[in-house]
Parts: structure tokens; C-alpha cells; sequence
């Protein structure tokens, strides 16, 4: 075999393979009764058929997965993440190489993979490795999550994010750069972050003219914006504008939250960073004293927020701004902001469906993933009971597949 060959080999797409899940139980996300006992056919990346195994027969030549009395929900999604975080704190890296970053960024994305998260959307990345990350991703070089992904968030100059431009004519290159270089969204920080030495968390940067343009431009080119957002000045010009969605949210009031339902505005909220079980992340990068006393000024705010978003029905899709699969108060980040949404007022499905099916619908996926169903890509978890009765048991994944693959495999 000469070397090109055996290259082409190791580079071929994997044979698709018929697999067959057994004995366990399946979640119906719109709140029907579960599937019981059932049979789960994957064949190659989707889904073929699910039903009870009384009536869906295991096909001949699959292989079979046996995962009696587990629980199988879809792939869980995050829609507020930073792979290469780079904090205020002792950890903080400073001058570091485009190497580094994208090996962090890729070992981040793994590790979100293997807790269980198959989609994921960045919300500000650096230099546009993202771009080149989710590229060996998606062509199945390496194992990671679906990524969307808005490249380099957009700020007027001295505003929270990275790339820095003034006047509308600025904006409107600087939306049209991102979209060139292949991002799927647009995040404009349309106030101060918690992460930021100087300004008002709560201030409202941008000009009315700036935003208008930023949002205007984008949707032009057939792609939604994010606003990173606790203000609610910024807030009102910008659902004027026609913006898709917000992230944290930290003093948003209830009329803009009733505006954003009226309007189908998404909230992401990333309570968990705002909250008492982010502390152990925050000491051990060595976070400053300044910096935790502005995490302080927004918990309680931001908690509030939260429980009136919910109470009001605003769509809300779950993103938690740490690593995936950061450990926090036992689990991961991720499944804490899940919990977090019960215990501020979401049932145990609604939460589920806002860390499943509700990001899908956001990210305009909803026919591919979020839900289990033929047809639809098998982005499939596994945990020991149902969620939609107590949202605790994601603390209890023992399968993660995506696409078919099996990337964390039940014991034996």
C-alpha cells in the first residue's frame, strides 16, 4: 500500500454502522407519555425508528447497545460558550500563541462533548481559530460538539469584547467580516460585563445609529444577532432594531421581558456564573478582588431577573458561560444552569427543553436535533431516571453519542 493510500484511509469517512439501543426509555420532550422499554435503530448519523420493543424489531447485522432501565434524552446544548476563556485571575494567560488557543479551544470542546453536550454555540472567540476549530470538527478529524459560532464579538471601542470599532460605517464592515469569515450569528456587547476594569455593567455604549446598522446588516446577510446585555436602555433600542436574542441579562425588567415573549426575543441567561456554586471556578483561577465584588452586584439583580423571565414566559435557551463541562456544585456547568432554571421556577421538562429543544428552535435546527425522532441526527444521552421528573438525573449520564458515534460508552 503506498503512503498516499493508506493517508486517504485514515482520512475516509467512517463506514456507517446499524446500532440498536435496547431496554431503555425514551423522553418525549413535548410532555407525551415515554416510550417504555423501547428500541432506538440509528443507522449511520440519524435516527431510523423508535417505538416499544413489543412493536420495533432489533434489524438483523445491528449492534446492540443494551441499556436496560436507562433514560434517553437528546444531546444536551449550551449557547453561551467561550472555549479558549481567558479570565481576570493568577490563570490569566497573557500574549498567548494562535497554538495554544486552538489546542485549548479543542480540548475544551472534547471534554464538553464527553459531559454530554453535543451542541454548542461560541459567543466571542479569538483571531477566528474557532472557525478552524469547528472546520476539523465537522469533517470528523477530531470529536467535539456542533459548533455555531459568531467569531469575534463586536463593541465600540472600550466596550466588553474584542473587536473594537466606532461609527456605523465601522459596524457595518466589521458584521460583514465575521459573516465572511464564517460565523453563523453576530454577538454585539451592547453593555459592560462583569469582566470588564472599567464602566457600568448596566451602561449603554453603543449609539442608536451603531446598533441599528450592526443588527440591519447582519439580517441582511441572513444571520441573527446576540446582544450581550444587562442593560435595559440598551435593551429597549435594541429590540427596537430587531435583535434576536440576549445573553445574561442581569437587570433586564419585566417589560423588557414581556416585550422580548411579545417579540420572541431569546434569553440566554447564564445564571450559574452570577451564583454561589461558581465561587470554586472563581478561586481557582485566582479571581480578584474586583472582579468578584462585581460577580456580588449582580447575583441577587440577576437571580430576580431570571425568575421574572420565567414567570413571564420569555423564550429562554440554556448557555452557562463556563466550560461546559466545568464542575459546579457536583456537576457540570452546564446541568447546574439547568437545575438552577427549575429551582427558579421552570417544571423539570421546561428546563430540559430549554438546555434541548428550545436552543435547537433558536438556532433554526429543530428538524435535525433537540428531540428524539426518525429522522432527526442521534445526538442521544443516557441518564438513570427521568429528567422530566426531577432534572437531577442529568447528574447521571452513562452514554453520549452524536451523530451515531458512541463517545462515551455505558460499563459493562
Amino acid at each position: 500500500m503506498t503512503a498516499l493510500a493508506a493517508a486517504l484511509l485514515l482520512t475516509a469517512p467512517a463506514q456507517a454502522e446499524l446500532l440498536a439501543l435496547t431496554g431503555a426509555n425514551v423522553v418525549d420532550i413535548e410532555g407525551k407519555a415515554p416510550v417504555r422499554d423501547a428500541v432506538v435503530v440509528i443507522d449511520g448519523e440519524t435516527i431510523k425508528a423508535i417505538g416499544p420493543a413489543a412493536s420495533t424489531p432489533v434489524p438483523s447485522g445491528a449492534r446492540v447497545i443494551p441499556l436496560n432501565g436507562k433514560w434517553l434524552i437528546p444531546g444536551l446544548m449550551n449557547m453561551h460558550v467561550h472555549l479558549a476563556l481567558n479570565l481576570p485571575g493568577a490563570t490569566r494567560v497573557y500574549n498567548e500563541s494562535r497554538e495554544s488557543i486552538a489546542l485549548r479551544m479543542l480540548d475544551n470542546a472534547q471534554k464538553s462533548l464527553r459531559s454530554g453536550v453535543t451542541t454548542i454555540r461560541l459567543t466571542g472567540a479569538q483571531d477566528g481559530i474557532d472557525f478552524t476549530v469547528k472546520k476539523m470538527i465537522d469533517s470528523g478529524v477530531f470529536d467535539g460538539p456542533r459548533i455555531h459560532t459568531a467569531g469575534s464579538s463586536i463593541v465600540a471601542t472600550g466596550g466588553h469584547g474584542s473587536t473594537e470599532v466606532n461609527g456605523a460605517a465601522e459596524f457595518s464592515q466589521a458584521v460583514r467580516e465575521q459573516i465572511k469569515r464564517g460565523a453563523t450569528w453576530i454577538k454585539l456587547g451592547i453593555s459592560g460585563g462583569i469582566s470588564d476594569t472599567h464602566g457600568d455593567i448596566a451602561g449603554s455604549p453603543f449609539t442608536d445609529d451603531e446598533l441599528k446598522t450592526a443588527i440591519e446588516v447582519a439580517h441582511r446577510n441572513g444571520v441573527k444577532v446576540m446582544g450581550h446585555n444587562g442593560s435595559p436602555i440598551a435593551a429597549a433600542t435594541a429590540i427596537d432594531a430587531g435583535i434576536d436574542g440576549f445573553e445574561h441579562g442581569y437587570f433586564l425588567t419585566p417589560p423588557v421581558l414581556t416585550r422580548m415573549k411579545e417579540k420572541g426575543i431569546w434569553l440566554v441567561p447564564t445564571i450559574v456564573v452570577s451564583q454561589k456554586g461558581a465561587r470554586a471556578f472563581y478561586q481557582k483561577i485566582g479571581s480578584p478582588d474586583w472582579y468578584l465584588d462585581r460577580v456580588d452586584s449582580v447575583g441577587k439583580g440577576h437571580w430576580a431577573m431570571l425568575q421574572n423571565a420565567i414567570r413571564i414566559g420569555t423564550p429562554i435557551a440554556l448557555g452557562s458561560d463556563q466550560y461546559p463541562w466545568e464542575p459546579n456544585e457536583g456537576t457540570t456547568a452546564t446541568i447546574r444552569e439547568a437545575e438552577l432554571y427549575a429551582e427558579a421556577g421552570m417544571t423539570p421538562l421546561q428546563a430540559l427543553r430549554a438546555a434541548t429543544i428550545e436552543p435547537a428552535r433558536m438556532l433554526g435546527v429543530d428538524k435535525q436535533v433537540g428531540a428524539l425522532r426518525p429522522g432527526y441526527l442521534a445526538d442521544i444521552v443516557a441518564v438513570d431516571g427521568d429528567p422530566t421528573a426531577d432534572i437531577r438525573a442529568l447528574r447521571t449520564i452513562s452514554l453520549v453519542m452524536k451523530g451515531g458515534k458512541v463517545i462515551v460508552a455505558p460499563a459493562e
